[in-house]
Order: C-alpha cells, then sequence, then structure tokens
C-alpha cells in the first residue's frame, strides 16, 4: 500500500491543467480551460478543467473528478497506476518495494512485466549478440543512438526461452507472462513469442509500455517481416497510435499530424527534426485513432509510400477522418519511395517543402486518382464517382460539401445537380438509417405532468441551495454592518426545518453539517476521495459551471455584471426561499386532494387549518419574494 503521506503530497504538487494538457488541447475560457471531450465524439467543447478547485468536468459523458479520476478515465489507469505517474511526473517517489506481482491488479502486474520486457531488451542490445546483429543493423539503416533511447528499441536474442527465464527469475507469474502476449504455449511447453528480432515498444500516452512491434533482421525464410503483440486486457491496436506519447506536444504545438504507415517511417522523420509524427502500424485509419489524434488538433497530414496498393489500402477508411469533422491532406511519394527513405536522401527541409508542394485535399486525390486511372473505364469510372460523392456526404458542414461538389464537378466534368442528387440521397438514407422514433405525451395524464413539474422545480431550488453549499461553504459575509458569519452557518441554520427530498444532497448536507460540528470547514476536495463514492459525481457536478460571464464585459465595455460572489447572503437566501416556496406548494396540493376526497359532512377541522396556515406562509413567503399568488 502507499502511504497516505505520499498520495497527499502528489495531490498537493500536481496541476489538474498541467495534466489534462498532456492528453487534450486545451484552450483557456475566462477562469477556466474548455476542450472537445476526450472521452466521446463531439464538435462543440463540453470538456472544462477548472485550475481553481483542481477539478475536470465533460458535460457530455457526466464525468469529472481530480488528475487522479481523470487519469484512470482517459487511461484507463488503475488508482495505484495514476498515483505513480503523478509521483514520477511531479518528483514524489513512490515506494513499491514491497509490491507483490501476483496480488496486484491484473492491468498493473501487465504494465510491469512489459516494462520489465522492455528493460531486457534494451539491455540486450549492448550485450556480445545484440551488438553484432542489432546495432549494426540500425547503424546500416542510420539510426542515431538518440533515436534509440528516445523510442526505446531493444533487441530479442536469438534464443527460445530467454525473456521467459529472465522474467521467471525475477518471480513473475508464468500466466501472467502469458496474458501479457510475450511467451506461446504449446503442449505445456512455453516459449518466448520474440526471438531475434529487433523490438519496438508501443507506449501508451502516459509513456508506459502496452506492446511491442517486432522486425526480423536475420534472412529466414517463411518467417513474417513484422511480429506484432497480440491484443490484450491493456493492447488494442486499433486503440493505439506508434509514437503519439513522444510526438503529442509537437503535435498540439504545431497543429498538425503527420501519419505514416510503419515504426521505421516514424522514427526516421523524428531524426530529421520533423517530431508531429505517428503511425498507425500498417493498418486503415480507425474512428479511435481519428479520436486520439482530435484530442491535441483538428489537421492531419497523411503521408503514402508510393506504391499503389499501400494507396488503395490506406485510402479505405478515409471517410471517418471527414465524418469526423477533421482536415485532411494527402501526399503521395514518387514510385519506390516512402517517408523513410526520402528522409534521409534529402533532410528537414527539402522534405517539408516537398510536403507543402504535394500536399492535396482527398477529394481532389481521389478526383486525380480516378483521372489517371480510370479514365477510360466507363463501368470503373462510375463507381469511383459514386466514392467521391459518399466521401463528400461524410463532411458534416453544408459549405465546405458545396465547395467540394463544385471542384468535384469542374474536374470530372459532370454536372453539379447530377452530383448533389446522388449524395442528397446518400445524405436522406443517413438520416433514416440514424433516425429515433419520436416520444409522444399522454394527454390523459395531466395531473401526473403537474406533479412532476412541482417535483421538477423542488428538485432544481434543492439543486441551487446545495450548489451554493459546494461552492461557497468556506466564503462568509457581512450581516449586520461590519460584523462577519460564515456562510455554512448561515446556511445550516436557515434550511434546519427543510427536509430534502434528494437523498444524495442531504447526504451531501449531512457531510458539511458533521464537519463543521468538529470546527472543520471543507471544500469540493473532501469528497474526491474514494470514501464518497455514491455522492462524489453530484458534488463535481454541483461545483462545475459549463458556462461564464466574459470578461471583456468589464475589461473592454466598462461594464460590470455582478457574480453571485457578490450578493452571497442575498443569493442564498432566496435561492432557500424558493425551495420552501415549492415546498409549501406541495403540501398545499397535497393537503387539497384531501380535502376532496373528504365529504363536506365529514371534514376533517384539522386539514382544513393546516390548509389556511400553508396558505398563509405561502403568501409570506410570495411577499418577501416579490411573487403573486392566490388566497
Amino acid at each position: 500500500m502507499i502511504e497516505e503521506s505520499v498520495i497527499q503530497e502528489i495531490k498537493d504538487r500536481s496541476d489538474i491543467v498541467e495534466v489534462v494538457g498532456d492528453f487534450v488541447s486545451l484552450k483557456k475560457s475566462g477562469s477556466n480551460y474548455k476542450a472537445l471531450s476526450p472521452f466521446t465524439d463531439e464538435k462543440t467543447p463540453s470538456f472544462f478543467v477548472s485550475p481553481s478547485k483542481q477539478i475536470f468536468k465533460c458535460f457530455s459523458t457526466g464525468k469529472g473528478g481530480d488528475s487522479i479520476e481523470f487519469l484512470r478515465e482517459v487511461e484507463s489507469m488503475t488508482y495505484v497506476e495514476a498515483i505513480k505517474f503523478l509521483g514520477e511526473k511531479y518528483g514524489v517517489e513512490v515506494d513499491e518495494s514491497e509490491q507483490d506481482y501476483n496480488v496486484n491488479n491484473e492491468k498493473e502486474s501487465l504494465l510491469i512485466i512489459l516494462n520489465k520486457s522492455k528493460d531486457f531488451y534494451k539491455d540486450n542490445l549492448n550485450s556480445e549478440e545484440g551488438k553484432s546483429i542489432a546495432l549494426s543493423y540500425l547503424e546500416h539503416r542510420e539510426v542515431s543512438e538518440d533515436m534509440i533511447e528516445k523510442f526505446e528499441i531493444g533487441y530479442s536474442l536469438d534464443k527460445w526461452d530467454s525473456l521467459l527465464q529472465y522474467l521467471s527469475k525475477n518471480k513473475f507469474n508464468k500466466d501472467q507472462i502469458l496474458k501479457a502476449g510475450l511467451i506461446l504455449e504449446n503442449n505445456d511447453k512455453k516459449y518466448d513469442r520474440f526471438r531475434n528480432r529487433l523490438m519496438f515498444p508501443i507506449h501508451n500516452i502516459s509513456g508506459k509500455v502496452i506492446a511491442f512491434g517486432a522486425r526480423i533482421i536475420s534472412e529466414q525464410k517463411n518467417q513474417p517481416k513484422y511480429v506484432n503483440s497480440p491484443e490484450t486486457p491493456l493492447y488494442v491496436k486499433s486503440n493505439v497510435l506508434y509514437g503519439l506519447y513522444q510526438s503529442k506536444n509537437n503535435i498540439r504545438k504545431l497543429d498538425n499530424c503527420i501519419l505514416v504507415e510503419g515504426y521505421t517511417d516514424v522514427i526516421s522523420l523524428f531524426q530529421i527534426g520533423v517530431e508531429n509524427v505517428v503511425s498507425s502500424s500498417g493498418t486503415s485509419l480507425t474512428i479511435n485513432q481519428i479520436k486520439l489524434i482530435s484530442r491535441y488538433t483538428k489537421n492531419i497530414t497523411i503521408l503514402f509510400d508510393g506504391d499503389k496498393a499501400g494507396i488503395d489500402a490506406s485510402l479505405r477508411g478515409m471517410d471517418l477522418i471527414l465524418e469526423n469533422d477533421m482536415n485532411v491532406k494527402i501526399v503521395s511519394f514518387p514510385e519506390g519511395e516512402d517517408p523513410d527513405s526520402y528522409s534521409k536522401a534529402v533532410g528537414k527541409n527539402k522534405f517539408l517543402e516537398y510536403i507543402d508542394s504535394n500536399e492535396t485535399n482527398l477529394i481532389t486525390f481521389k478526383v486525380d486518382l480516378l483521372n489517371s486511372t480510370y479514365k477510360d473505364d466507363p463501368v470503373k469510372k462510375s463507381e469511383m464517382i459514386f466514392d467521391i460523392v459518399k466521401s463528400i456526404s461524410k463532411i458534416p458542414n453544408s459549405i465546405k460539401r458545396s465547395v467540394f461538389i463544385k471542384e468535384a464537378s469542374n474536374s470530372l466534368e459532370i454536372t453539379e445537380q447530377a452530383l448533389i442528387t446522388e449524395m442528397n440521397k446518400l445524405l436522406i438514407n443517413s438520416e433514416n438509417k440514424f433516425s429515433q422514433p419520436k416520444a409522444y405525451i399522454n394527454l390523459d395524464k395531466k395531473e401526473s405532468l403537474k406533479k412532476d413539474e412541482i417535483s421538477s422545480a423542488i428538485n432544481f431550488y434543492e439543486r441551487e441551495c446545495v450548489r451554493m453549499l459546494v461552492n461557497y461553504g468556506t466564503s462568509d459575509f457581512e450581516v449586520i454592518g461590519l460584523d462577519r458569519k460564515s456562510f455554512i452557518d448561515y446556511f445550516l441554520n436557515e434550511i434546519e426545518d427543510i427536509e430534502f427530498e434528494n437523498k444524495n444532497y442531504l447526504k451531501i448536507i449531512e457531510v458539511f453539517k458533521n464537519e463543521f460540528k468538529k470546527n472543520r470547514v471543507i471544500d469540493i476536495n473532501h469528497f474526491l476521495d474514494g470514501k464518497y463514492k455514491d455522492i462524489k459525481e453530484d458534488v463535481i457536478d454541483l461545483s462545475a459551471n459549463k458556462y461564464e460571464i466574459s470578461k471583456q464585459w468589464k475589461d473592454k465595455f466598462n461594464i460590470h455584471v455582478s457574480d453571485e460572489i457578490d450578493s452571497l447572503k442575498k443569493t442564498t437566501y432566496t435561492n432557500i426561499l424558493r425551495l420552501k416556496f415549492r415546498l409549501i406548494r406541495k403540501m398545499i396540493k397535497d393537503n387539497m386532494q384531501n380535502l376532496s376526497k373528504s365529504d363536506m359532512v365529514n371534514i376533517d377541522r384539522e386539514t382544513i387549518e393546516l390548509h389556511s396556515k400553508l396558505k398563509s406562509a405561502e403568501i409570506e413567503i410570495a411577499k418577501q419574494l416579490g411573487n403573486v399568488t392566490t388566497v
């Protein structure tokens, strides 16, 4: 177990803006930061980070919490993993000396095994066998020592079980090693998956190794050029981009992501100084990979190898980029060239010049491909035209669609109307496919709806009251003259006669009350540990504000817009009064129902008296609120 004092020190040192900023491209918004949610596909930012409260809130998914919770959500880390990650980031030593690898959370155990294996492969590079085979190969491919270190390249020995023996000596469980994808099993015999290969560790966003890509070095027949780790609880190929850990900051800085095919392409571009590059590891781009890129930029430049097969394979799935409102440019290299060979031949400046001069958008690229390949084949040409229209229909922005339709019409010598007709068919079919049946209200349930309205109003004002408590529980304000009173003391006195219907809100109030009795005034951070799992989400939701008054009102236009903290007592008092008003109205309604059920002869006198008292209370509160009510 990690000591509580260590965890607290990590929490004190960590900055949520820095932590989230490693994974999401944040933009300043008033005193907070906003971004597109990393948890869902969205066009408008609903993800907010509060530096003052050290929390995040995603309004699209409802997720929220502190830095630890963010890491758990975005990277599927365990609590311990998140603590260790933050400890490493902020220079706090986390003691792992007594860790039992066999009893840890499965994902954590696999991470430890994989990262231990990475170290083993790195050490092998400097062994006698590694120097003569692997290092000589890397030197031949002009891979520098800096790149070897940056990407943690290693070597798997030409032996059946060297890694298995090493991990077993370090007391790792063989079943866990098997789950990590590092060994194979045949007839109860276990042996290394990777042998006599150059090892490329695949990192997650936080820099931990989750898998390996392995390239053959020797000229063995009937052996694949690359062998990759199988999918594991840690590694799903379609969710990972090679090189993203090393390139994410530069992608954000340059607002562009260069996408290449293989590991060596990434390393070669890094070596010449182009460091905003990732690889999809030879597969078509997936929706999850696009979402990963969109955390850092909306712009993708795809570099195609010069061979036609590579281009055709890469084009499949390109529509996903357009569908997700990303801007995509395509660059193809001369026949026989790829980013690896071309970058080594020309260097950084000429390489970037080539990209600038030869990049084109996806639609234009497809049109050019059609004209050069299928111009004299009517059947193939019509298929390609339909494919182009299909791609254009994926673009969410109608203006962009119109521009591309016009461009395609001119290039293909086909009327705009013909292309528009086909595109509209696709758009209509898409709408029909995803449209949901409408919900209809049963008009016979008017009474039920009225009850729902009252309950909804009560819940709203309960929420407003507790929101004030969560956000201003540590504040104080003037009561009379210069006398000051703590907010929490005032609040608890004012709500003493109110029974909250929402059980979570009631529990939040009780926590504040109990701590106040101990002379402790708490804030949101008190609720962020595991003790308050059932109400933590509510507290975060109450503390987060999606909208904020622009500073321009004051700074640019010299207009002061009062904030609720400027009149804290009045706002709090009004919210509590409004809640009482709705609760009294509910009691009046319930009492009227009792009256209607009684016959006029045997009518309950207490019920009549209660009605009179409730109406008097209603009128009194209405006067204070400035409302009009009926007797």
